[in-house]
């Protein structure tokens, strides 16, 4: 075939931009140098109200996490929100900032963790001038599961988040979250029919404020929640499944039918027996199998308000 010959005579890029509304610059009035600029956002009066949170939200990054299960170290995505509060008497704060310190310890290998992430919230506190700062990042975390008969491996992953919250006068409260996805079968639904039973994908969404004395370096949170998620459904959610797994998974399930409020309840339970847990939240959202809607429930429990 031959080549196609163009015959049309286009205008330059410059001329062509100016077709479509580009200009020449004007004169320039205003200062370049940052000496010399006007900040706004470090304005100093009577602003009328204290602001609890201003910042920047979905903030995509790469980070690195660690974990007890296989694979014990890996590249994620980490989606950020910084916050601090402000006073009456200021105008806002400097959003760059925020993504400058994030960078700077993107250049070093940003490895998610509790410590790092309360070492970089009460520095933020310093570079913002403030009192206090919180840090909040989720990622998605990959884990090895196998099958149980055959062993074979695949990935599957939860989604996990951290958030930090630092205050000059009263210190650090941590929170982590993790949500996972189970499978459940229908009690009811098992005790009325013949034979079989329907059953459903839930996903389990825990919220858990750490003691002070928490380790890390001891105990993988991450697992910890995933655990108490995955051991209490009906079956466990696999990336690899052979027939004889199947078989198991399915009489497993069959054997362990479980209401949306009965998965609540035991997770529940499970996360009151973690002697690192001060407060939790669980929620459990169930996608129906023979219905248009999901079936939901939720737990909010402070062991601190125990007499």
């Amino acid at each position: 075939m031959n080549a196609h010959k163009s015959t049309k005579q286009l205008p330059s890029k410059v001329e062509r931009h100016k077709i479509f509304g580009s200009v020449e610059p004007g004169p320039k009035t205003k200062p370049s140098e940052k000496e010399q600029m006007a900040d706004l956002q470090n304005a100093k009066k009577d602003f009328l109200f204290e602001i609890d949170a201003v910042g920047i939200a979905n903030v995509k990054h790469p980070i690195k996490v660690q974990s007890q299960l296989l694979p014990t170290s890996q590249t994620t995505i980490g989606t950020f929100t910084f916050t601090s509060s402000i006073s009456e008497d200021s105008k806002g704060t400097n959003m760059s900032r925020f993504t400058e310190q994030l960078n700077e310890y993107h250049a070093d290998g940003f490895v998610i963790n509790i410590a790092t992430l309360k070492q970089f919230t009460k520095e933020l506190t310093g570079r913002l001038k403030q009192n206090d700062a919180i840090v909040e990042v989720s990622f998605p975390w990959f884990f090895e599961r196998r099958g149980p008969s055959s062993d074979l491996a695949g990935m599957n992953h939860a989604n996990a988040g951290i958030k930090v919250m630092y205050d000059h006068d009263n210190g650090y409260d941590i929170e982590v979250s993790l949500s996972g996805t189970i499978t459940t079968l229908c009690p009811c639904s098992k005790e009325i029919s013949e034979y079989s039973a329907h059953n459903q994908r839930g996903q389990v969404e825990m919220k858990v404020t750490l003691t002070d004395a928490f380790d890390e370096q001891k105990v993988d949170w991450k697992q910890s929640l995933l655990e108490a998620a995955e051991s209490n459904a009906s079956a466990r959610i696999h990336p690899v499944l052979k027939r004889p797994d199947e078989k198991m998974v399915t009489e497993q399930a069959y054997e362990n039918p479980r209401f949306v409020e009965d998965i609540v309840r035991l997770v529940a339970a499970d996360l009151y027996e973690l002697a690192y847990v001060e407060k939790f939240h669980v929620f459990c959202k169930n996608e129906e199998s023979i219905h248009l809607h999901d079936a939901i429930a939720s737990i909010s429990y402070d062991k601190r308000t125990e007499v």
